[in-house]
């Protein structure tokens, strides 16, 4: 799988905190959480919830499976990615609609919600019928 995911400089294989992503993968979560940032390290530590456990044990499935067609999904946006996670995807709910997040070797260490925002920008058009004389004025520039 390792041939498949590159960093930025040909030819260099990808590595996190100094362990490559088989070796990532290969550990246990306990000592996968030595390696991750603190606030993941303590999340994972304390305990998973029910649900954090049900989606791990969802993705562990759907890895065995090797069918990364159909997205796990998910409300979890609290989840650390996991290096078990790395090739699969997941549909992370945005509280609207559920947006596919492919989970890359980069993407080790973050949380799922960070791949897909909540909060749209904002683009005003022009003042709509039935709007007053002085919400039409458009300054020219």
């Amino acid at each position: 799988m390792s041939s498949e995911y590159r960093t930025g400089r040909e030819g260099e294989e990808f590595t996190y905190r100094g362990h490559t992503l088989e070796e990532l993968q290969e550990m246990e979560l306990e000592e996968v959480a030595d390696v991750l940032p603190a606030r993941q390290r303590r999340s994972i530590v304390r305990g998973l919830s029910v649900e954090q456990e049900k989606l791990l044990e969802k993705a562990r499935k759907k890895d065995e499976q090797e069918t990364a067609n159909s997205p796990i999904r998910t409300h979890l946006r609290n989840m650390p990615v996991l290096p078990e996670f790395v090739g699969l995807t997941f549909a992370v709910y945005t509280g609207q609609s559920f947006e596919r997040v492919r989970i890359e070797p980069e993407m080790i260490g973050h949380y799922l919600g960070e791949f897909q925002l909540t909060r749209t920008s904002v683009t005003h058009g022009q003042a709509g019928i039935g709007a007053t004389r002085s919400s039409k004025f458009v300054p020219l520039k």
